[in-house]
């Protein structure tokens, strides 16, 4: 199976939920240029509040991102993981799986607040942006817009 994957993690506290941090996080990419990986890694991006949102990243094992990929019927399933616990908003009820064919690609998009649990820090936010394509795909792939688009992000406040 060739799976074309990249992960984009956006993480920030209250301090950047409203004013110039918050237009800067907000200008933060749905998706990057593809560098050229082998086989069985992702791209994954990082994007942190005390970095100033500027861009870092790396190559990981495509285990490692948490998206459950399938291949059958000539289809690759695409589910992203979300623990039980995992964070507000809550998710009782997800969207069904996404099954690509070959040359297509999906962009997924989940977020989360979560607290510290003695109340002695600030929440702090995340937003994840899987773009997964079935197949080798062009290095600027995710720069445009996807076959597919699952949007679960929810109320965070």
């Amino acid at each position: 199976m060739t799976v074309t994957a990249q992960w984009v993690h956006v993480s920030w506290t209250k301090h950047s939920r409203g004013g110039p941090a918050a237009a800067v996080r907000n200008a933060v990419p749905a998706g990057f240029a593809l560098p050229a990986l082998p086989g069985g890694l992702a791209h994954v991006v990082r994007l942190r509040e005390q970095d100033g949102f500027a861009p870092v990243a790396s190559a990981e094992s495509l285990r490692d991102v948490p998206v459950d990929l399938r291949e059958a019927d000539g289809r690759l399933r695409v589910l992203p993981r979300v623990g039980e616990l995992f964070g507000i908003p809550p998710r009782e009820r997800r969207p069904p799986a996404v099954k690509l064919a070959p040359g297509e690609w999906l962009r997924w998009r989940l977020n989360y607040r979560f607290s510290s649990a003695a109340g002695r820090q600030d929440w702090s936010y995340w937003l994840d942006t899987f773009n997964i394509g079935y197949g080798e795909l062009p290095a600027d792939a995710f720069l445009g817009e996807p076959v597919y688009s699952v949007d679960e992000r929810g109320p965070v406040r």
